[in-house]
């Protein structure tokens, strides 16, 4: 979500689901902005992707019609406005999903869809949405993700929020319910965005079909068994290399920053990741061999309560024991802020995709929630990172420049970088 995007999404609400525009914050000057699709006190809300192609295309007489990116969004065609799963926001299900039990993907799904009705409480100024979210400052603890309610005071945490959401809600949802409005619309601009949408579906389908008998036609290739039996010999090559780290559970990894080349340890328990370290640090070494010195007399880290640590421990001590960092662990931080700045084009997918992975381990390990945070796709730099991992065609393409989503990452960087601690 870089600056001057405008996103379609999915609300639902009491009398069912409606789609609408939401313009994530920009800056023009020194200002800051944020809006829905909407007039004055209206908030825009269309039955159909249909409608609110139609809408957008033949009215010029709302409140994102001076945003940066409305002459871009006006030219789309119809199938680009339907909202993208991660934008479909079920307001009248909060309560059920609060009433649930706290896994992942409920916790995520409640965070992001109250994320965005603040957004609405705070754009659309309902008093009585500001004052929820103001009266329940507990909410915020659903960031840190489902570590933040395990245990007991987990689910003492999670009642918490189910409770408040139940006392609540009603009001919430009646105050937004109030503002939503449809407006009338062109039916032949209507009837033009219903074609659109039946060819882009046709056209889906038959690409599919075409994949469909493409695989099945590759289904009765020739088999190559000198080639399989070639695999074969790799993949247990690799399989003896790697057969240490495997059986311990623990990986080496390497990190490559401007700074240098560092190495050290992690491993994960019950998906909670574990590095070598302490109290958040995390202990790096410019070599494998200095890293595998200090396992000989250093025990004083969180890694040594892992079970498997003692075998890590003998191979370290009697000579026995290689540092083989694998392709899937090495993390190359270089040059990814430049590349960000660039635009999306520039990015390498996987190299930044890694680089998340290390940023939000490193952020668990320590029990900080602002990494998290920093990457939710309510956030410019989270919109800007899952266009480029999860690319998809019907998403708007960030807009330039990207400046403020560059500096979002370089701090991110700078955080992780303050974690470590060379030996």
């Amino acid at each position: 979500m870089a600056s001057g995007d405008i996103v379609p999404i999915e609300l639902g609400l009491t009398d069912g689901d409606l789609v609408t525009l939401w313009a994530p914050r920009w800056r023009e000057g020194d200002d800051e902005w944020e809006a829905f699709l909407g007039h004055e006190d209206s908030l825009y809300g269309f039955e159909s992707v249909a409608e609110l192609a139609a809408f957008i295309r033949t009215n010029d007489d709302n409140d994102l019609v001076d945003h940066p990116a409305w002459a871009v969004v006006v030219a789309l065609s119809a199938s680009e406005l339907e909202p993208s799963e991660d934008h479909c926001f079920d307001l009248v299900g909060v309560p059920e999903l609060a009433a649930g039990d706290p896994d992942a993907d409920t916790i995520a799904e409640l965070e992001e869809t109250l994320a965005m009705v603040r957004n609405i409480g705070e754009v659309c100024e309902l008093e009585a949405v500001i004052k929820f979210f103001g009266a329940h400052p507990i909410l915020g603890a659903l960031a840190s993700g489902l570590r933040a309610f395990a245990g007991r005071d987990g689910e003492a945490l999670w009642d918490q929020i189910g409770a408040a959401v139940a006392k609540g809600w009603d009001t919430v949802l009646d105050a937004i319910d109030a503002i939503v409005e449809t407006p009338d619309v062109d039916s032949a601009a209507v009837e033009i965005a219903e074609a659109e949408l039946l060819a882009a579906d046709e056209n889906t389908v038959e690409a599919d079909d075409a994949a469909d008998a493409a695989e099945e036609e590759s289904d009765f290739e020739p088999v190559d068994l000198e080639a399989d039996e070639d695999d074969t010999e790799e993949a247990e090559a690799d399989e003896e290399e790697e057969s240490f780290w495997h059986e311990v559970g623990i990986d080496p990894i390497k990190i490559i920053t401007d700074e240098g080349t560092y190495f050290t340890l992690r491993c994960y328990l019950d998906d909670d990741p574990i590095f070598l370290g302490a109290n958040g640090s995390i202990s790096i070494f410019s070599s494998d061999r200095a890293l595998a010195r200090y396992l000989v007399d250093h025990h004083d880290h969180e890694l040594a309560s892992v079970s498997t640590y003692e075998d890590v421990q003998t191979a370290a001590t009697d000579g026995s024991l290689e540092i083989d960092v694998t392709d899937e662990n090495v993390y190359v931080l270089t040059g990814i802020a430049d590349d960000l700045a660039a635009g999306p084009d520039s990015v390498d997918a996987e190299q930044l995709d890694l680089a998340v992975e290390l940023f939000t381990d490193a952020a668990d390990f320590a029990d900080d929630p602002t990494t998290e945070r920093a990457l939710a796709k309510s956030t410019p730099l989270g919109w800007y990172v899952s266009y480029v991992l999860s690319p998809d065609a019907s998403r708007l393409a960030p807009s330039p420049p990207y400046n403020d989503e560059a500096q979002a990452w370089r701090d991110l960087e700078a955080q992780f970088e303050a974690r470590m601690r060379k030996r």
